[in-house]
């Protein structure tokens, strides 16, 4: 394997995990290559990754490709020691035609890989979910999920996020099997994202701590395995270099909270800067009756009073993986959201 100084590309510099795995990858000595679909938004990716406090320079370059169509990428990967392929669409509200993520996270991640694989990278890291693990069984306690679970893709009661995500991680392993190269591709399936902002544009994680902040009447009986954004940077680049990592999938996780006991670590470590944040919990009914108007509710309904568990042993024992107390990713989070004037008590 490379040695840092190496070229890795970032599918999707201008997003909150890519930004911050160029900054992970330019902090440990790599130069950095990232994609962006238009390069107007070559300014907002180095403002941004300009927030992690590590010179860039000559070290960061941004190219154009996008994953609706073929042009850019064989340019985009020559080179290349490393792929990270960390984009993929993540929409506020759920498409009518599941197709609309569907096909753009399955048809991209598979020109990234052909591109990657044509150019000679020595491995490919993709950022999946765990959306592409829970959904194939139901929970137990004593059976936490682990990379040995994936969801059904099949199953239409799924929202269209849940089954692309699932879709686009099926098609990745497919196509590297057929090629012999399953040892090239390996797969990273984070919770809920947390962690400082790196720009006003913010992830659904970063909306419930915002939305926590910025107050609500109640909060729903809603809960997440959160994991920082930090801690999923490092675990790609792990598994980036990692000879066991080749031809296997890596659970990136912390522990399940619910939005009440996050509200809690609010008001504990925030103070007055928390005041806004709810004490009370909104039952599941009403959640469901204000879906029928908002369809940004209907995104949660399948994760109502859900409380999954899941694993993340294999990280942690393979590749030396420890992520950070999660009571401080949710600090730091909020604290970025108040420094940026997106959350707090002045909103």
């Amino acid at each position: 394997m490379a040695e840092p100084g190496g070229v890795v590309l970032v599918t999707g510099g201008t997003g909150f995990v890519g930004g911050w795995c160029c900054i992970e990858l330019l902090r440990r000595g790599y130069a950095v290559r990232t994609t962006v679909r238009d390069l107007r938004r070559e300014d907002d990716v180095r403002a941004s990754v300009a927030c992690g406090d590590v010179p860039a320079g000559e070290r960061l370059s941004i190219v154009a490709a996008d994953l609706g169509g073929d042009e850019g990428w064989a340019e985009a990967a020559a080179g290349c020691d490393y792929v990270l392929h960390v984009a993929s669409p993540f929409p506020a509200a759920q498409p009518k035609n599941a197709d609309e993520l569907i096909v753009p996270a399955r048809d991209g991640a598979l020109r990234v890989l052909r591109a990657s694989l044509d150019a000679g990278v020595q491995r490919v890291v993709m950022t999946s979910s765990v959306a592409a693990v829970r959904h194939g069984r139901a929970p137990a306690a004593d059976a936490p999920y682990d990379e040995t679970d994936w969801s059904d893709p099949e199953d239409l009661q799924r929202t269209p996020y849940t089954r692309s995500k699932t879709i686009a991680e099926r098609a990745a392993w497919d196509y590297v099997r057929a090629g012999g190269a399953e040892s090239r591709l390996a797969v990273v399936n984070p919770g809920a994202i947390i962690g400082p902002v790196l720009s006003d544009d913010r992830s659904f994680s970063l909306q419930a701590i915002e939305r926590l902040l910025n107050g609500m009447p109640a909060v729903p009986r809603l809960g997440f395995t959160f994991v920082d954004v930090r801690d999923v940077a490092d675990l790609h680049i792990r598994a980036m270099t990692a000879p066991q990592a080749g031809g296997e999938r890596f659970l990136a996780v912390d522990r399940f909270l619910w939005l009440q006991d996050v509200g809690r670590i609010l008001r504990e470590r925030l103070g007055p800067a928390a005041a806004k944040v709810p004490t009370r919990v909104a039952p599941n009914l009403l959640i469901r009756a204000m879906a029928v108007f908002d369809p940004s509710v209907r995104s949660i309904l399948e994760d109502l009073g859900q409380a999954p568990t899941y694993t993340a042993h294999k990280a942690q024992t393979a590749l030396g993986w420890q992520p950070r107390p999660i009571e401080d990713s949710i600090t730091d989070t909020a604290r970025s959201l108040i420094d940026r004037g997106l959350a707090g008590p002045g909103r």
